[in-house]
């Protein structure tokens, strides 16, 4: 009995020959039960929070949902909307009146622009995105590199108007700067040849950009109608302002960067002094430097416009932060590659454009991005020298007699206006960093 046993278990197979057909895993293992073992109820703390947090979220929508949602969207004062409140829900109840979002709105993206002329600011932001399309992604036609390099004038012509002849003028600017700097150097060397390319156009644009324009004008009157500065005002201010600010102040603030870090004294300190001071007083102290006492620095008669004015010291203080910023991605790159650059024979343009630059710019974006986003919010604070913001327009509709009392549904809309253009930033900043993740910390 106990052979037979054995010839048995001799030929019994302990390896299987057919494969299982595949099998769905358990539905506590796939899918959003997974996900929320995983991130709600990975453990009795967690399980705790999670449903505290659930109750809290709850509380609070079961307050605010149904002031919203049932909120009155048509009507042309406080008054009319209570009304209809009343007649709708009964006397007293709570509901939002979304009636002056509808009735407003208008000022509140433009301010107080021409109507007539919504078609200027609309189609600016239209080759805003044109612009910006080769900068942002590299699938785009380079072509359209050349409207980005013509849109700070169209932009600056299709806003505010008047002659033709003014923004190119100041275009000729930046075209005498890289004349300098192209056919100068052999003569002057490379330093002095980048101080000529800064301070001729400064120079041009102080004392030449009015004079010519007029001339201009003079010879062929083209131009469109003119806006002031005082007529522009909402998100419209807001773009304006922050933008400029944003586009300016990341180059600005890479070269102040590199002059800390430059071994020529003069750059250096004045580079370090410049940000240490920008850097230590606020930036409201600043706006009212640029409301006060810019004027007294430029030369007389000179009629330098407010927000011109403000543009500049919002994009200088920006700066300094930038620079900040680019020197700490600066600092975190290894010895060894600007010594690797140094071994390939490369001049210090060369090594930073080709080798340093990059490595430190992709180390530097979330906080680069991190300062932009500060920088557009912190836009609202022009409005204590005189410009009329969100905030600024949001008070004004207040003051009048339709809508006085009204509260809570203007600043609920411009923050949900801010806070579209800030996380769009912050979501393109993370796919940037997804993109040029190459996987070495």
């Amino acid at each position: 009995m106990s052979d037979t046993h054995s010839e048995s278990a001799l030929h019994t197979a302990y390896v299987r020959k057919e494969m299982l057909p595949e099998r769905d895993p358990p539905a506590s293992q796939k899918g959003a039960v997974l996900w929320m073992r995983e991130n709600l109820f990975s453990s009795i703390p967690n399980a705790i929070m999670t449903v505290v947090s659930l109750y809290v979220i709850y509380y609070i929508l079961a307050g605010i949902g149904p002031w919203m949602i049932g909120g009155i969207w048509d009507a042309e004062s406080l008054t009319e909307c209570r009304a209809i409140r009343d007649e709708l829900y009964g006397h007293g109840r709570e509901v939002a009146c979304w009636a002056v979002i509808t009735d407003r709105w208008h000022q509140l993206l433009f301010g107080f622009y021409p109507q007539d002329l919504y078609w200027r600011p609309i189609l600016t932001l239209v080759l805003f995105g044109v612009a910006v399309a080769p900068v942002l992604f590299e699938n785009a036609p380079r072509p359209l590199l050349i409207v980005t390099a013509l849109f700070p004038f169209v932009a600056y012509f299709l806003l505010w108007g008047g002659s033709v002849w003014g923004p190119a003028a100041v275009a000729v600017g930046f075209i005498l700067a890289w004349a300098i700097l192209t056919y100068t150097q052999d003569i002057l060397g490379s330093l002095a040849a980048t101080l000529a390319a800064i301070v001729v156009p400064l120079l041009y644009w102080l004392y030449l950009v009015g004079p010519v324009a007029g001339w201009l004008h003079g010879l062929a009157p083209i131009g469109i109608e003119a806006v002031g500065s005082d007529e522009i005002g909402g998100f419209l201010l807001a773009l304006v302002i922050g933008g400029t600010g944003i586009i300016l102040s990341l180059p600005i603030g890479i070269l102040l960067a590199l002059g800390r870090q430059s071994d020529l004294f003069i750059i250096n300190k004045c580079s370090v002094i410049f940000i240490e001071v920008i850097r230590g007083v606020p930036l409201i102290v600043w706006l009212f430097t640029a409301s006060l006492l810019l004027n007294y620095f430029l030369p007389p008669g000179t009629n330098f416009d407010l927000m011109l004015r403000v543009i500049i010291m919002v994009t200088l203080f920006a700066s300094a932060y930038i620079a900040e910023v680019v020197r700490g991605g600066l600092a975190a790159l290894p010895r060894g590659q600007y010594e690797g650059a140094d071994s390939l024979g490369l001049n210090y343009w060369q090594s930073m454009q080709l080798i340093v630059l990059p490595q430190a710019l992709k180390i530097s974006i979330p906080g680069i991005v991190s300062t932009f986003i500060g920088l557009f919010k912190d836009t609202t604070l022009v409005v204590f020298v005189g410009l009329s913001d969100p905030i600024g327009f949001s008070n004004l509709i207040r003051a009048t007699s339709e809508w006085n009392g009204i509260y809570w549904e203007l600043f609920i809309f411009i923050g949900i206006c801010f806070w579209i253009f800030c996380f769009s930033m912050s979501r393109y900043s993370q796919w940037l960093e997804r993109k040029l993740n190459t996987g070495h910390r």
